[in-house]
């Protein structure tokens, strides 16, 4: 299983791992039952910044971790949101427009806007966060969430292109397996915070609406589609856990 766990953080994170040469198809499908370690190792990562940033101004200490958060992952699930913004807006309804433009390198001011609110969202969020002076431990739970939100899709969408990796991955998933580890780590958080099922709900309100769309436009999901619904599962996460207190 050494395998499977390297293409996950390979592919999810800019983690150093050693490089797997010609990877088989069922590597690629087992490697989606690592998604949810990827993601407790990004925000074991995280949680390590801001507690050694403990003291510093809230403003600054979440600007900084925001800082570390992208640089984890390379900025490719960013990437992955500003496609599918361009695709959606100037897809016009029309599915071979779509995929034209999640194929275009250049972004479009729709991309622009909606990274940036997304990076706001989540400054926003970590400042309140880190000026309730909550801890950091919930920092744990934000990437993960990002990652089921990607196994969640890859188990209940068509993958529309048929070559790469992503294509490996969706037609070779051991679903039993994977449904299994997806519903234990979603519950996971609720057992360490009260109303820890409040993000949870929230995540999953989210990702339904999200894949709906999805399977309209433009009829199934891509790379770009899964890292997409990975930046905003976790920015619905974090806000859901800024806005807990208010429960």
């Amino acid at each position: 299983m050494i395998a499977p766990m390297v293409l996950a953080f390979g592919l999810l994170s800019k983690i150093p791992v050693p490089t797997i040469s010609a990877p088989t198809p069922r590597a690629y499908g087992l490697s989606i039952l690592f998604y949810p370690l990827v993601g407790l190792v990004i925000g074991a990562v995280l949680a390590t910044v801001a507690w050694s940033l403990e003291g510093v101004d809230a403003a600054l200490r979440g600007a900084l971790v925001l800082v570390v958060w992208v640089w984890l992952t390379g900025g490719l699930h960013l990437d992955g949101l500003a496609d599918v913004t361009d695709a959606w807006i100037g897809g016009m309804g029309s599915r071979e427009r779509c995929l034209e433009i999640l194929k275009d390198p250049n972004c479009g001011p729709g991309a622009v806007v909606s990274v940036s609110l997304l990076l706001l969202v989540k400054f926003a969020a970590l400042h309140a966060l880190f000026a309730s002076d909550n801890g950091v431990w919930w920092l744990l739970f934000v990437p993960l969430f990002g990652r089921l939100a990607m196994m969640f899709m890859l188990l209940t969408s068509d993958y529309i292109r048929k070559s790469g990796m992503g294509y490996q991955m969706a037609c070779n998933i051991p679903q039993k397996p994977t449904w299994l580890v997806l519903a234990i780590f979603a519950l996971i958080p609720s057992l360490f915070m009260a109303n820890g099922e409040i993000p949870l709900l929230g995540v999953a309100i989210f990702l339904t609406l999200f894949r709906n769309k999805t399977q309209q436009q433009p009829g199934g999901i891509t790379g770009d589609f899964l890292g997409a619904g990975c930046e905003l599962s976790e920015a619905v996460y974090i806000v859901c856990l800024a806005i807990l207190p208010l429960f």
